[in-house]
């Protein structure tokens, strides 16, 4: 071999070939039940019923499509669910921030007690909590203690106001919120801003990658409704799967670069 050529090990390039296929096979794994869904959406009754199923229709029938939106009030159940899931957010964000600040910026005395109650009710799994929570929205009036309940059965603050606040938000965002230099916090007080304002001008923004009847389901629920009614037909509740699912995928494809910042700058911190 002449002198000055560069030489070319198999090692790397067995090393190379060999993670891609671990990665290829992992993709493929991921991505076959979305495939079979929407496949199984294009097909008739008796083939998405057929097992073992299809790999590829043997015929289209996009009209499934339409079908399975007609059978239920889809347009009403996505309008719930972006109202339902708008409130929460936006309430339980401004209850985690509020909270978070006070933890990180703020003394009182108690503070280190309230915050570990707080870690402590992350332990609480959430099956503990069902039953008190559906006897307290429940129109009884003698269950809560031998006061009235709430009464918000199929309404939408049942599925609104028990989510408001959440001790794991609260927790994450004091976390990033003693990760801003306190050298913010003495040049805002110098020139004159307060907590709030100092929380709103500079926190914040600092913080973005951090952050049942028919009339009131959300589409979750509706999905579950749906798949009682349609039975066994499997292409019109796979058509349905498949446009409920979109927004969701749209969405994290769209917001996915906040989504790596908010890892990226969490794991950086020291």
């Amino acid at each position: 071999m002449e002198r000055g050529l560069p030489r070319f090990s198999a090692r790397p390039r067995i090393g190379t070939v060999a993670k891609h296929s671990v990665l290829i096979f992992v993709a493929v794994l991921v991505a076959y039940p979305f495939y079979f869904m929407i496949t199984s959406s294009l097909k008739d009754v008796l083939e998405a019923a057929r097992t073992p199923p299809t790999i590829f229709p043997t015929e289209l029938h996009p009209e499934n499509y339409a079908d399975a939106w007609n059978r239920a009030p889809w347009g009403r159940y996505f309008v719930n669910t972006v109202f339902v899931s708008v409130a929460v957010t936006v309430l339980e964000l401004i209850t985690a921030c509020l909270a978070a600040y006070a933890f990180a910026r703020m003394r009182f005395r108690g503070k280190g007690v309230l915050f570990t109650i707080f870690l402590a009710t992350l332990m609480i799994p959430a099956e503990a909590t069902l039953i008190p929570n559906y006897v307290l929205m429940s129109p009884s009036r003698n269950a809560c203690l031998g006061l009235p309940c709430l009464g918000w059965f199929d309404s939408y603050q049942v599925q609104i106001v028990p989510f408001i606040a959440s001790a794991f938000s609260i927790f994450l965002m004091r976390q990033f919120f003693l990760s801003i230099p306190t050298e913010l916090s003495d040049a805002a007080r110098i020139d004159g801003a307060g907590h709030l304002r100092f929380l709103w001008s500079i926190v914040l923004p600092l913080s973005i990658p951090a952050l049942s009847r028919p009339d009131f389901r959300p589409v979750q629920v509706g999905l579950s409704g749906f798949r009682q009614e349609a039975g066994s037909s499997y292409h019109l509740l796979m058509a349905a799967s498949t446009f409920v699912v979109a927004p969701i995928v749209v969405l994290f494809l769209v917001a996915q670069r906040y989504l790596v910042q908010g890892i990226a700058r969490t794991g950086i911190r020291g």
